[in-house]
C-alpha cells in the first residue's frame, strides 16, 4: 500500500530529549498518557509545556479501532490507587486544566464510569481550582454510566464522533447514532456541563459529509468542537486518503461557528485535548494551525 508523503504544513517533529522531565514524572507515578500511547504528533510541544492528557484504566482497549494506536489486548484489573496518583501529577505540574481519558473498557461493569468519577473526586480534593475535562467512551449506550460520570461534575464532558457515518467501520464496536445520543444526553442531564466532540479529516470523507457530521454534533446541543487531520500511526492502521490544506480547516471552523458552537479548534495538528484550556476561556481565539 502506498503511503502518502506529508505536505509542508505537516512537518512537526517529536524530540524525546526535550521532555525528559515529564517522562520521569509519569514513570515515577506509574501513569499513562494518550499523548504517548496514541503517538500524538504534539507530544513534544505539550510535554515541554508540562501538559499531558492522562490515560486511566490501563493501556489496553477492548475494541481496537483501525485508526487508533492504543492496542487491543486483554485488559488488566483497575488500580484503585490510580486516581490519587493522577491527582498527585496534576498537583505537581500545577495544571490549571487537565484532560482525562481512557481506552474503551467494555469488560467492566459500567464501562469504568466509577473510576472516572473517582479520578475527578481525587483531583478536586487536591486541586480545587483545576478545570477537569473528561473524554469518555460511549459506555455502550448505558445511561446510568453517563449519570455516574456527570454526577462527579467535571467541567467539560467530551466524546468524539471521530468520522462521518459512511466511514464508521474504522470505529470497531461503535455506532454513530449512539455517540450522538450520548452527547445529547449530556446537555439534557447536565446543561451546565458543556459537551465537546471532535472529528478527523482525511479518511476519505467528502466536504459535504464533514459539514453534515458537524451539523449533527451541533444538533445535540454540543458546545465545543475540535477538527483535525488524521495521521496514520503505522502502515497497519487505516491509511490517510487526503492531507487537508489549512485553509479548508479555516473554512470549516467558520461554518461550525456559524452553526452555534461556542468554541472550535480546527487545524491540521488539532486533537481533542490540544489547547484544551482555551475551550470556555474568556476572550480566546483559535490558533491558526
Amino acid at each position: 500500500m502506498q503511503i502518502r508523503r506529508k505536505p509542508p504544513w505537516l512537518q512537526k517533529r517529536i524530540s524525546p530529549s526535550a521532555h525528559a522531565d515529564m517522562e520521569r514524572l509519569l514513570a515515577s507515578l506509574e501513569l499513562n498518557t494518550v499523548c504517548r500511547e496514541a503517538s500524538c504528533p504534539n507530544i513534544s510541544e505539550c510535554f515541554r509545556q508540562k501538559q499531558a492528557t492522562f490515560l486511566i484504566m490501563g493501556k489496553e482497549c477492548t475494541r481496537g479501532c483501525s485508526f487508533c494506536n492504543v492496542e487491543r489486548h486483554p485488559p488488566l484489573p483497575l488500580d484503585p490507587a490510580e486516581p490519587a496518583r493522577v491527582a498527585e501529577a496534576v498537583a505537581r505540574l500545577g495544571l490549571r486544566h487537565v484532560v482525562i481519558t481512557s481506552p474503551t473498557r467494555d469488560d467492566l461493569e459500567g464501562g469504568g464510569a466509577g473510576h472516572y468519577a473517582a479520578t475527578v473526586t481525587a483531583i478536586r480534593e487536591r486541586c480545587r481550582e483545576t478545570r477537569i475535562e473528561l473524554l469518555v467512551p460511549d459506555f455502550q449506550g448505558d445511561i446510568n454510566s453517563l449519570k455516574i460520570v456527570l454526577a462527579a461534575a467535571p467541567d467539560i464532558l467530551g466524546h468524539n464522533i471521530e468520522t462521518v457515518p459512511r466511514l464508521y467501520a474504522i470505529r470497531s464496536g461503535a455506532d454513530y447514532c449512539r455517540s450522538l445520543e450520548l452527547l445529547r444526553r449530556v446537555t439534557e442531564l447536565s446543561p451546565r456541563i458543556p459537551a465537546k466532540s471532535g472529528i478527523m479529516l482525511g479518511l476519505g470523507e467528502s466536504r459535504g459529509e464533514a459539514v453534515a457530521a458537524i451539523a449533527d454534533i451541533r444538533a445535540t446541543g454540543c458546545s465545543y468542537l475540535s477538527i483535525g487531520q488524521y495521521l496514520a500511526p503505522s502502515r497497519r492502521h487505516a491509511q490517510v486518503v487526503e492531507f487537508v490544506p489549512p485553509e479548508e480547516f479555516d473554512r470549516l471552523r467558520g461554518e461550525a461557528m456559524a452553526m452555534g458552537f461556542s468554541h472550535v479548534e480546527s487545524g491540521p495538528y488539532v486533537r481533542s485535548s490540544y489547547h484544551a484550556e482555551q475551550y470556555g476561556a474568556p476572550e480566546t481565539k483559535s490558533p491558526a494551525e
